[in-house]
């Protein structure tokens, strides 16, 4: 089996990938969000959307 980020053969130690490096690459890419998946459903959409306006008053109150 291949690791799926370098694409050489997988190490036992580290299955599926080939090292401690690839492992910690993957590590990071789900810590920053590479592998998220956006919602379609219209209750997320509407909660985001109502934190980023939060967000952007509190933001402006300490500018000011």
């Amino acid at each position: 089996m291949p690791c799926p980020i370098c694409k050489r053969d997988a190490d036992k130690s580290y299955k599926p990938f080939c090292s401690k490096r690839c492992a910690d690459i993957d590590l990071a890419k789900w810590l920053g969000g590479d592998y998220a998946i956006a919602s379609t459903d219209p209750d997320d959409v509407d909660q985001i959307v109502d934190a980023l306006e939060i967000e952007a008053e509190r933001t402006a109150k300490n500018i000011h």
